[in-house]
């Protein structure tokens, strides 16, 4: 067998060079990455692949040979490699390259992965515990073995593992301490792409995930995930098996793989599997969406391996679309096409954005999205905020450019609860925050944008809303400017996604949100920059240093109550926030020892509802969330 990693050297010239016509599981293909060494530096030139290559053997001597795609210059796409024993030459773009064989694996990554007390790492799953597809062997798999089989070294550095102290085990995580977290433990390694990547095995996300995969608009691009281990412990063969498609799955995403119903989002774009890419047997798919069939049907069918597709981005990706460090997932901020309706829909769902008449400049954007039935009563999943990734928002900004909103972080949901629309539940409300992301700032200049969202339902349809109009005006006044210029920098709109953060990454971005509290208190963006400082005093705040200590900063009650109160009294932001800001504030009045005040806090939510003129069955499920945060309240008292 030929196949596996080459390494070759042509002057200054180094070649990472794979070759893939033998072996498990044949792409057919040779590719490579070209370097240029300067002393003790080494820079990446550009890389190539053969994706139909021939080969030839005689003897002891293999020939392979075909044309390539190369991303640099090249005096010739022919590419011509001869291999004997452990070396070989290639002639690769009109340079020759002597080679060496470096390994059987095509590529090679270093896991780092820590653990918070009280979880516990998953180990190995034995695949031939339970009932599976027939023609897959069984075998026992451990992480890196999954991606061994694809012919992806993982490498594994000493295991380390995060104290709690005091604060005990059962910790909950928020992004905003896990964004913390990430570049805390990225700020070691450099600004630079490298094939290494940090996991982080924790006890639990607030939102209740199983998994997270952190993806900037910065340098730091798909180098760590988290796995919560409360969403996914157990030691049965239904959950240690469920735990390894967690782990590869995540990481998955750092080699920049996509789910694999949005292959489609890919640059370039890539089709979609059956039925929408939820057909598609692979660890990036959501089980419980698996088509057809679900969950039963995913995993008597599932043969524990990367699709044909995915397997060439891994191993044959060009260097800059794999390595952690380098490109973001999928398009990014290049040109799409706008979502259009389509042609037949009996789906029975109808969607809808809306949005406020217009916004100031630098007001952070935000939608509401409403998901509804058109007729008989309908059941599909309640992940409808964008941030979840089943519903995607593009915007048509004024120069006629669209992009999609791709948010700062990817929340796996392996878990999809059904919901039922009918008479008495005829709407799913959520409110979202698009005025940034991975790509930064969304609607930095004044005009007219559209807007529209598209939502995967449980059955593959997808639901295209309306076009919803947003319109940014142009600052009126000195101050407008100047508050506007303050609320559009990078670190502040991490701040608006994160609602607020202690993160050092971050401190310019809470001293332009301070400075708009101070020296523009009464100007209307204020109280977007008060709920960002009222909504993080609120919380405690976990620091995971550098030596992997963990450090926590308790809940500000009274720093809280200061700021939430003028956001509350005010009203101005949207409805589905607005609810959200007044239970925390309702919840640092109540850690004050003012559970009278706390009452009364969310008799005035309710009150201020009641004024909007909102419909029955909302204001319905507005008193009875009232009523069950009071009585929470009280509990914890």
């Amino acid at each position: 067998m030929i196949s596996g990693l080459y390494q070759g050297q042509d002057g200054d010239a180094r070649l990472e060079l794979r070759v893939d016509v033998d072996g498990a599981r044949p792409t057919g293909r040779v590719s490579g990455d070209l370097f240029s060494v300067a002393g003790a530096t080494t820079s990446y030139v550009g890389s190539f692949v053969v994706e139909t290559a021939e080969s030839a053997t005689e003897e002891n001597r293999t020939r392979v040979w075909g044309a390539g795609r190369f991303t640099y210059g090249v005096t010739t796409r022919s590419v011509s490699i001869r291999i004997t024993g452990e070396g070989g030459t290639a002639h690769v773009g009109g340079r020759n390259f002597t080679l060496t064989h470096a390994s059987p694996y095509f590529r090679s990554v270093l896991l780092e992965q820590d653990s918070v007390v009280g979880t516990v790492p998953f180990v190995a799953y034995d695949t031939g515990t339970l009932p599976g597809p027939t023609g897959s062997p069984p075998r026992e798999l451990s992480v890196p073995a999954a991606f061994a089989e694809a012919g992806i070294e993982l490498r594994a550095a000493e295991p380390g593992v995060v104290p709690t102290g005091a604060a005990g085990a059962d910790l909950a995580w928020d992004d905003a301490e896990l964004h913390h977290a990430m570049t805390t433990q990225f700020s070691q390694y450099g600004d630079a792409a490298a094939w290494r990547v940090w996991l982080l095995v924790a006890s639990k996300h607030v939102g209740g995930y199983r998994g997270i995969m952190f993806d900037y608009n910065d340098s730091f691009q798909r180098q760590g995930a988290a796995v919560f281990y409360d969403a996914i412990q157990g030691q049965t063969p239904q959950a240690q098996r469920a735990q390894l498609r967690t782990y590869v799955h995540e990481l998955g995403h750092a080699f920049n793989l996509l789910h694999s119903w949005q292959k489609n989002l890919a640059s370039p774009p890539q089709p979609l599997g059956q039925n929408g890419g939820f057909g598609d047997l692979s660890w990036m798919n959501y089980v419980q969406n698996y088509r057809p069939g679900g969950e039963a049907g995913y995993w008597s069918a599932f043969p524990f391996q990367f699709t044909d597709s995915e397997l060439i981005h891994l191993r044959h990706g060009f260097f800059r679309d794999v390595v952690m460090g380098a490109n973001p997932f999928g398009a990014g901020a290049a040109e799409i096409t706008p979502f259009e309706q389509p042609v037949i829909d009996q789906s029975g769902l109808c969607l809808e954005v809306r949005a406020k008449g217009g916004f100031a400049f630098g007001e952070p954007v935000v939608v509401e999205l409403k998901l509804a039935a058109t007729g008989e009563p309908r059941t599909t999943h309640n992940h409808l905020h964008p941030d979840t990734e089943f519903t995607q928002v593009c915007i048509t900004q004024p120069g006629g450019r669209t992009v999609l909103y791709r948010p700062m972080m990817r929340h796996c949901v392996d878990a999809s609860p059904d919901i039922l629309l009918d008479g008495n539940h005829p709407a799913l409300y959520r409110s979202a925050y698009i005025g940034h992301g991975r790509d930064g700032h969304y609607f930095q200049q004044p005009g007219e944008y559209q807007v529209r969202a598209q939502y995967v339902a449980a059955d593959g349809s997808h639901i295209v809303s309306n076009v919803c109009t947003v319109r940014v005006g142009y600052p009126v006044s000195a101050a407008d400017h100047q508050v506007g210029e303050l609320m559009l920098g990078e670190d502040q709109g991490k701040l608006f996604s994160l609602l607020g953060s202690d993160s050092p990454s971050l401190r310019a971005g809470n001293e332009a949100l301070d400075e708009v509290i101070a020296r523009y208190g009464g100007h209307p963006l204020a109280v977007y920059a008060r709920m960002v400082k009222g909504l993080n005093a609120g919380r405690e705040f976990k620091d995971l240093t550098a030596a992997k200590s963990l450090r926590i900063r308790p809940p500000d009650a009274k720093e809280s109550i200061e700021q939430l109160g003028v956001v509350v009294r005010e009203a101005t932001i949207d409805n589905i926030t607005l609810n959200m800001v007044t239970r925390r504030l309702a919840t640092a009045e109540a850690r004050q020892g003012d559970l009278a005040g706390a009452h009364a806090t969310m008799d005035g939510m309710v009150a201020t509802f009641e004024s909007k003129g909102l419909n029955p069955v909302v204001m319905g499920q507005i008193r009875r969330q009232a009523e069950l945060t009071k009585a929470a309240l009280s509990a914890e008292a």
